[in-house]
C-alpha cells in the first residue's frame, strides 16, 4: 500500500510510530557518544534500535489447520482483538466471504479503549473502510485501501494505555461464512503523555432535508453533520457515500467546521467537490472520472448527476489535522444552502485526549441499506 521510497510512505509511518512509542532517537552507540548524534539522522527509523515489541492477533486456526477464519452467525459478536496496554494498533486487514450482498453494511466494527463499556469506534465495516454504499471498490489512500480480492486495509495508528478490544457484530440475517482478520500492533513500556485516542463515528441522513426557503446559509444550522464532539483533539478526515435522489449535481455544499465555538464556523470551504479536492462536478454529467490519491479521492462515481447515481469520496487532513481544544463540529451543506435531498452515509475519523463514547445511536440495518428515495414517494 505504501511506497517505501516516499518520505510520507512506509518510512514516514514507522517514524511516526517510533515517536508515538517514545523510542530512542538513536541506537546505543550514539547514546554513548552524544557528540555524534547529529551525524546519524540520515538513518531511517527502521534501521535504529527500537524498544517496542511487534505482535499480531489474527483469525488463524488454533488447531494448526487451515481454517484461518471465523464464522459469524446472525446476531453474534466475534472478538477480533484484545490486549492489555500500553500499545498501538498499527494496521488492520480484513477479508470477508458472505452470501449477503449488503454484508459490508450489516457487519459492525467496534473498538473499546482502556476498558470503556462503550466504543470509541463504531461503524459498519464497509463504511469504516471508505466503502460507504456497501459495495467493494479497489482504491488506495494514505490510511484506508481496498485491494484486489476484496481485502480491506487500515493504517490509522490506534494507541491505548491500559487495554484495547475490537469486535465485529453480524446484524444481518445470514451467516458470515468466513471472516479473516490480521491486526498488527506493538506493545511499549509507556505512551507519551500527549498520545491521543483514535475515534471513528458513523452517521447518515436518508434523505437530507432539502431547504428551499432561502439561497443563503450563513450559520450552517441545517448542514449535514459528520461529527460533533467535546474535548481536545484533532480531526483527521471523513469518508462519504452519496446516493442521489434527483437528477442534478449533488455537490456545491460548502464544508463548515466549527472549532471551539458552537455559534459560527471557523473553516468554510467553497463546495463539496472542492473539499474532496476535485473540481467542476468531478468532470460533470458526461465526463465524471473516478480518482483516488494519497489524501483525497472519489473512487466511486456511477451515473453521475442522475437519479440513482452514486459517489464515494474521502478527504484526509494528515498534512494539517484540524485541532480543537474544547469543541468540534464538522459539517457540510447538502447542495448549495442545503437545497438537495440526497442520501448521505459517512464516517468521521479523529483523535481525542479522552476515549469519547457519546455517539448517536447506530441506525438499524434496514435504514443503513442505500435506497433511492424520490421526493413525494
Amino acid at each position: 500500500m505504501r511506497n517505501s521510497e516516499s518520505p510520507s510512505g512506509r518510512r514516514g509511518f514507522l517514524q511516526r510510530v517510533a515517536a508515538l512509542a517514545g523510542v530512542s532517537a538513536a541506537p546505543a552507540v550514539a547514546q554513548a557518544q552524544p557528540q555524534a548524534a547529529a551525524r546519524v539522522d540520515f538513518l531511517p527509523a527502521y534501521a535504529r534500535a527500537q524498544n517496542y515489541r511487534s505482535l499480531k492477533q489474527s483469525s488463524h486456526d488454533q488447531t494448526g489447520g487451515n481454517a484461518d477464519r471465523w464464522q459469524i452467525k446472525p446476531g453474534a459478536t466475534q472478538q477480533l482483538f484484545n490486549s492489555a496496554g500500553p500499545g498501538v494498533i498499527t494496521h488492520i486487514w480484513f477479508t470477508i466471504a458472505a452470501p449477503s450482498r449488503m454484508h459490508l453494511k450489516e457487519l459492525v466494527l467496534r473498538a473499546y479503549w482502556d476498558g470503556n463499556a462503550r466504543p470509541s469506534v463504531e461503524a459498519p465495516v464497509g463504511d469504516f473502510f471508505g466503502l460507504n454504499l456497501g459495495e467493494y471498490q479497489i482504491y488506495q489512500s494514505a490510511y484506508l485501501a481496498c485491494s484486489p480480492g476484496r481485502s480491506l486495509n487500515c493504517y490509522f495508528a490506534m494507541p491505548f494505555r491500559r487495554s484495547a478490544r475490537m469486535t465485529v457484530t453480524n446484524e444481518g440475517k445470514q451467516d458470515v461464512g468466513a471472516f479473516y482478520s490480521n491486526i498488527d500492533y506493538l506493545t511499549v513500556p509507556a505512551l507519551p503523555a500527549d498520545a491521543l485516542y483514535f475515534h471513528a463515528q458513523y452517521r447518515q441522513q436518508t434523505p437530507c432535508v432539502a431547504q428551499t426557503a432561502s439561497r443563503l446559509n450563513p450559520d450552517g444550522k441545517e448542514n449535514y453533520v459528520y461529527v460533533e464532539t467535546r474535548g481536545r483533539g484533532s480531526l483527521m478526515g471523513v469518508t462519504l457515500g452519496v446516493l442521489i435522489n434527483a437528477d442534478g449535481w449533488m455537490g456545491e455544499g460548502d464544508d463548515m467546521i466549527f472549532v471551539d465555538d458552537e455559534s459560527q464556523p471557523v473553516i468554510i470551504g467553497t463546495g463539496s467537490e472542492d473539499y474532496f479536492l476535485g473540481s467542476w462536478n468531478f468532470g460533470g454529467l458526461a465526463g465524471a472520472t473516478p480518482f483516488a490519491h494519497h489524501y483525497y479521492g472519489a473512487p466511486v462515481i456511477i451515473m453521475a448527476e442522475r437519479t440513482g447515481g452514486r459517489y464515494c469520496c474521502y478527504r484526509w487532513h494528515g498534512d494539517n489535522p484540524v485541532t480543537f481544544n474544547r469543541y468540534l463540529r464538522h459539517t457540510m451543506e447538502h447542495g448549495h444552502a442545503n437545497d438537495r435531498g440526497d442520501n448521505f452515509f459517512s464516517v468521521a475519523y479523529w483523535y481525542q485526549s479522552e476515549p469519547y463514547t457519546d455517539f448517536p445511536a447506530l441506525p438499524p440495518v434496514e435504514a443503513r441499506t442505500p435506497r433511492v428515495k424520490l421526493a413525494g414517494a
